[in-house]
């Protein structure tokens, strides 16, 4: 069972690591041509393209000068990444042996990286996956990864029991093109709906936090049977079998 997840915008490579033995990512060499493509941008390029702050175009504009450089900063990604699901994940009091069954069945999407492995060194970076960024293989990102990213998650699930538990954003998994994937494996996407006095709906910040402990759920229990994620209560979420249809699964609050 292989799970997505989506990155994060805020980062952390402040807070003190545990003990874990780093991997490199497997497009790295991709993520060094999108920074060629990046890398002469201007801060107000940045913030028009990315549609942020002029504070937070000029941190991202740093990032990106210095992403070459041998002392730029690097971090596992998911330590790195410290958005509503990674705290919900709460990777930092993860066991060695959550790191592990982690590092085989956690995939992290990413703009810049592709496909991430929970201890995939990455450098602080922002570049989201929806973002219209003209480069040497289209008009955007995904047209820049589609066929990688195909490929590989068509060869992972092959060797795995192809089962793909799709805990990302839509931004995130239109990467992966899981209209074509499904037509070879199983996909399940959890929804976490809550009620919040008129009717049950999707939050974004709290459906964010329960992909992220329900990512960490799976981690922590070594699950390999998807039957068993309608076991998960955390959170308070519960799976409800009248809103689930058989490849969209509903939880809720």
């Amino acid at each position: 069972m292989i799970i997505i997840l989506s990155p994060a915008k805020t980062l952390d490579y402040e807070t003190q690591m545990p003990e874990v033995k780093v991997s490199q990512p497997q497009f790295e060499k991709q993520a060094e041509e999108l920074n060629q493509v990046i890398q002469p941008l201007t801060p107000g390029d940045l913030s028009a393209l990315m549609k942020i702050s002029p504070q937070l175009a000029m941190l991202n504009y740093e990032r990106n000068q210095s992403f070459m450089h041998a002392d730029a900063p690097k971090r596992p990604a998911v330590l790195a990444f410290d958005g509503d699901a990674y705290e919900g994940m709460d990777p930092y009091t993860f066991t060695s042996s959550d790191f592990d069954f982690a590092q085989n069945h956690l995939r992290i999407l990413s703009g810049l990286y592709g496909v991430l492995r929970p201890l995939d060194e990455v450098k602080p970076y922002r570049l989201e996956m929806g973002i219209k960024l003209p480069n040497p293989k289209g008009k955007n990102l995904y047209e820049f990864w589609s066929k990688e990213l195909n490929a590989y998650f068509d060869d992972l699930l092959s060797k795995d029991d192809g089962v793909l538990i799709n805990l990302a954003s839509e931004e995130y998994s239109k990467a992966v093109n899981l209209k074509e994937t499904a037509k070879r494996y199983r996909i399940i996407t959890p929804v976490f709906k809550d009620n919040r006095g008129n009717g049950l709906k999707v939050i974004s910040f709290l459906a964010k936090k329960g992909r992220g402990m329900m990512t960490r759920y799976i981690i922590e229990n070594k699950i390999s049977d998807p039957e068993k994620l309608k076991e998960f209560e955390m959170g308070g979420y519960a799976y409800s079998e009248e809103l689930s249809s058989d490849n969209q699964w509903v939880f809720v609050r």
